[in-house]
């Protein structure tokens, strides 16, 4: 997912069998001796203006944190990132293959329509229909649910598609390949119900606050573009009795510094990030206020491999080399982040990585080597590279891109323009291809090596630089029917060695989750890595 996810309660290994399986919804569990505020109103900035309400229709950040609290899916995550049951109470399959969900009989719509099977069966056949145009359409092929790639192609029908409704409240779903975390995958923004009479009848404008229909435990109230973004809860929601707070509002504020200050005032309770150069005076002064919680996301350059000069491999190589991952991790961020010399965060489960050559290279060692690879593509003092930087809006990414740009003019004279386009914006030219290199930032959307690179898969939808490597996707294959956790390490560990080598993207640090929160959220999740903060789990303490 785009940034603009540690332990799964699911079976990663070689085994076949899962049980019926039963979970229980976590919602929010006040402590005993806790007195609640009188007021139970949260305030969270959100980075940007949401490009959509509409689950098939986004790839963000910004937009699946309020998505989440409108839609609700088979199975959401508790604190700590484990599986609890969602609108299915329990599912079961022998083979990794097929899978039964049996969904709750009390779980409605906002509008009190039953929530029924088949909204899932429409969902998912919407979202591999090319008609809708999904940037996530290629995640329901990963999965390998029956006739996906098919459709998304257009080859096949869409109710062809590996989903069936048994019955009223039974699910049935039929992968082509066993995968044991297919559950996980299921909580991933896309996968969550839209009500099919509501988006036919409304088309596009159903996301509008008049028109939404959620089976979420939160509605949309209000909807003032690039100001906020109110919800309220659903009263329809079937453990509506257990949601503590009363509304939730999201602020697209896009300036770390302003959301900050917002925070201070006690305007904000959740903050989406914070200013890098803030950091540390906000930790000495207010610790109480800082949480630095794990975070499963990469943050990188792409490379658009379709244009001159970023289809030569010596071009991408020499740019990479050349910046300064320490300076950028410890000093431009400065978090607790981690420079990157691989694609996948390494506590990302069942990875196993070589760190390429370039990685154990002094930053000297390494310059000399980028400046030989660019004279060798024929850039030089004599023919200057420029081309355009793409970054989505964001004092913290400028900061960034001035400092690499910096080193690039610095180490290799080379000149790399800043453009900076606000969100929606940013993201259809990434779409479009209209960019020569870009910011970009993955976050897993699930605690699997194959959620971060399977979308450097020829014709992933969400393959921006454009890579095309067979036997890189030999290797994504081998991994999917991989006999034991060992060889399917070994597919991964071969895929990162090609990103090292064939360079479309160039990997900068690995995040962690730093933010500001109110020391009186309770219910506040610390050690869930995809950072899924479900609102309905969360109440406000009495000072």
């Amino acid at each position: 997912m785009y940034k603009n996810k540690i332990t799964q309660a699911i079976l990663f290994g070689a085994g076949l069998t899962v049980a019926a399986t039963s979970f229980s919804t976590i919602a929010a569990t006040v402590p005993e001796g806790v007195t609640l505020s009188a007021t139970q109103e949260l305030v969270r900035g959100n980075g940007t203006e949401v490009e959509s309400l509409d689950p098939q229709r986004v790839s963000g950040v910004p937009e699946s944190n309020i998505i989440r609290d409108l839609l609700e899916g088979l199975v959401n995550q508790d604190g700590d990132g484990n599986l609890v049951g969602g609108v299915a109470k329990s599912w079961e399959t022998k083979d990794n293959k097929t899978w039964i969900f049996h969904l709750r009989e009390d779980a409605k719509w906002s509008n009190g329509d039953p929530v029924l099977a088949s909204d899932f069966v429409y969902t998912w056949q919407r979202l591999a229909d090319p008609k809708t145009g999904s940037p996530y359409a290629s995640y329901l092929d990963m999965t390998t649910m029956a006739n996906a790639g098919d459709i998304i192609l257009g080859k096949k029908s869409p109710d062809t598609l590996g989903a069936e409704a048994i019955d009223a409240h039974t699910l049935k779903v039929t992968l082509e390949k066993p995968v044991p975390y297919f559950v996980a995958m299921t909580v991933h923004t896309s996968m969550k119900p839209v009500n099919q009479k509501v988006v036919e009848k409304y088309g596009d404008k159903w996301t509008s606050a008049e028109t939404y229909v959620g089976n979420g435990a939160f509605q949309l109230d209000k909807w003032v573009v690039n100001e906020r973004i109110v919800l309220v809860p659903n009263k329809y929601y079937w453990d509506n009795s257990k949601t503590v707070l009363t509304k939730v509002t999201y602020l697209p504020i896009e300036n770390q510094v302003a959301e900050m200050n917002r925070f201070l005032a006690g305007e904000v309770d959740v903050t989406y990030e914070m200013p890098n150069e803030h950091f540390k005076r906000l930790v000495k002064q207010q610790p109480d206020d800082v949480k630095v919680t794990p975070y499963l996301c990469s943050y990188y350059y792409e490379f658009n491999t379709a244009k001159a000069p970023f289809n030569d491999e010596k071009v991408r190589k020499a740019l990479s080399y050349a910046i300064d991952r320490d300076v950028i991790a410890k000093f431009i961020v400065g978090k607790g982040e981690t420079p990157a010399y691989n694609f996948t965060p390494l506590a990302t489960n069942g990875l196993d990585v070589e760190m390429p050559d370039y990685s154990k290279l002094t930053q000297k060692e390494r310059v000399a080597k980028a400046q030989a690879l660019l004279e060798e593509a024929g850039y030089g003092k004599d023919n200057p590279l420029q081309f355009d930087l793409l970054y989505n809006t964001s004092e913290n990414h400028k900061k960034i891109a001035v400092a690499i740009a910096s080193m690039w003019k610095k180490s290799l004279g080379v000149t790399a323009v800043l453009e900076n386009q606000e969100w929606k914006s940013y993201l259809d030219s990434k779409r479009q291809g209209n960019f020569d290199v870009s910011r970009a930032g993955w976050c897993g959307d699930y605690n699997e090596a194959s959620t971060f690179l399977a979308i450097m898969r020829d014709g992933h939808s969400q393959n921006y630089p454009k890579y095309a490597n067979k036997d890189y996707d030999s290797q994504l294959d081998k991994a999917l029917t991989a006999a034991s956790d060992a060889d399917r390490a070994q597919a991964y560990k071969t895929n990162e060695a090609m990103l090292a080598k064939d360079m479309p993207i160039m990997p900068i640090y690995h995040y962690v989750n730093a933010r500001l929160v109110n020391p009186l959220l309770g219910g506040y999740p610390v050690n869930n890595p995809e950072d899924n903060i479900f609102s309905k789990d969360l109440y406000i303490i009495a000072k």
